[in-house]
């Protein structure tokens, strides 16, 4: 059977972050993915909004670790774990392989949770993957395409947008869709937000929270505070105050980011270490990343809980270089994992984001634009990507049209995938979005 020092499973921020740190030792590890690309999760909504392309923000893993001989990449899925002897199996194109790994990285992410009503996810969009993404702007295309020859009570149903979720994902669609529309399309549209908080953005809080949603109205975003989803047809939302009043709200196009589900390769997991999870299926992990009573096996990033830390990138790597330090003896076994918040950022629209650094320091405008760019831009993997997202920012943000809609309105595109065609995301590319740099 083949062996190897370390095995890690996900190809996402955290996944990749051990990588980087295992190599500075030469310890050789595998790495396994579902899919080849490493995916920048956090510019999604930019990818569905035509701002950016998606190779842009998906670069091929092994082109991420082409100067790392350690690395082994492999296109695969994992479908069994025999914690006590150290061995993993997986599922490639040639058939199922066993691997014996000295150590082993869990990094899987999580999917999209729609607590409990699992039907929703055939009557939304999501944003998860590069597939999520270019099913949604795909749709949104369409609609405006097919607006623009329908009569007035057509084109009011075709440009009803909802967003679920007042996240920072929730936010920066809602707003680039308006600013999509009044910039690109020339067309009204009416894009609503539902949010079960009473703030949109609610890690933020406070000043942030009002200003974000300030802004949002003040470009035509209706925002729902303390509202819930209770039902999803075609064309049209039910809400549900905290009242209990419940109202329809126009829908042709629902865009879900509401909440996180760990499953799939987690799942695996805690059944074969015997480790608990909480109610989102998240392994509740050692202070030290481990899993369970098993030293050999660490698990990071969203699809484990520890200390309420969040559910964002920059935790994700730095547990991942917190379990690959002590892989390599850089840090002692049994250390406690200490995440460093370096701060929030999210995007509202054009010249106008949030970042706090922390509860004294905050920027909001378009100085918080601005900085919420240069990170993103930093942190984008290999010049190539940096050099394009640069050159589509231009055209995006200081243009009058958008790289991904440059055909929209001269040609309809197929209409969005079916709630079938929509099923199953992928794990390793489900690190959730993150706020600010790691």
């Amino acid at each position: 059977m083949e062996h190897t020092d370390v095995v890690i499973v996900g190809s996402g921020f955290g996944g990749l972050a051990a990588a980087k740190q295992l190599a500075k030792s030469r310890i050789n590890f595998v790495l396994i993915s579902s899919t080849p690309e490493h995916l920048f999760q956090p510019l999604l909504y930019q990818v569905a909004t035509g701002v950016l392309d998606s190779e842009e923000i998906a670069p091929p893993i092994k082109n991420v670790l082409r100067r790392h001989p350690e690395a082994d990449v492999r296109l695969g899925k994992v479908t069994g774990i025999d914690a006590d002897a150290a061995v993993l199996t997986y599922e490639t194109a040639e058939g199922t392989r066993q691997i014996r790994y000295g150590s082993l990285i869990a990094a899987t992410g999580a999917s999209q949770s729609y607590f409990g009503r699992d039907d929703f996810a055939d009557k939304t969009f999501s944003l998860k993957t590069i597939d999520d993404a270019e099913r949604l702007r795909d749709q949104i295309a369409t609609v405006f395409a097919k607006a623009e020859h329908a009569d007035e009570a057509t084109k009011r149903k075709l440009l009803s947008f909802v967003v679920v979720g007042a996240g920072a994902t929730g936010v920066e669609v809602a707003g680039q869709i308006k600013e999509l529309a009044k910039r690109h399309f020339h067309q009204k549209v009416s894009v609503t937000l539902v949010e079960g908080a009473d703030a949109v953005l609610p890690p933020f809080g406070g000043g942030l929270s009002e200003y974000a949603k300030r802004s949002l109205e003040g470009s035509g975003v209706q925002v729902l505070l303390g509202t819930f989803v209770t039902d999803i047809a075609e064309g049209k939302v039910t809400v549900r105050d905290k009242e209990g009043i419940e109202r329809g709200i126009a829908a042709e196009t629902v865009v879900w980011s509401a909440g996180v589900q760990a499953g799939g390769f987690a799942t695996l997991l805690a059944e074969a270490t015997g480790a608990e999870t909480d109610r989102a299926g998240r392994i509740l992990i050692n202070p030290d990343l481990t899993v369970g009573g098993h030293a050999d096996i660490y698990a990071i990033g969203d699809m484990t809980s520890l200390n309420g830390y969040p559910g964002q990138s920059p935790v994700a790597m730095q547990e991942g270089r917190h379990a690959a330090d002590i892989i390599r003896g850089k840090k002692d076994a049994g250390t406690p994992f200490v995440y460093w918040d370096k701060g929030s950022m999210a995007v509202i629209s054009r010249f106008s984001a949030v970042v706090k650094l922390n509860e004294r320091i905050t920027f909001r405008g378009t100085i918080a634009w601005a900085m919420w760019l240069a990170v993103h831009l930093m942190y984008l993997v290999g010049f190539r990507n940096r050099f394009a997202a640069v050159a589509s920012w231009l055209v995006a943000f200081a243009g009058t049209a958008r790289p991904g809609f440059a055909e929209a309105e001269v040609r309809e595109l197929p209409a969005a995938a079916s709630g079938d065609e929509r099923a199953g995301t992928d794990d390793a590319n489900n690190d959730k979005k993150d706020r600010v740099a790691a």
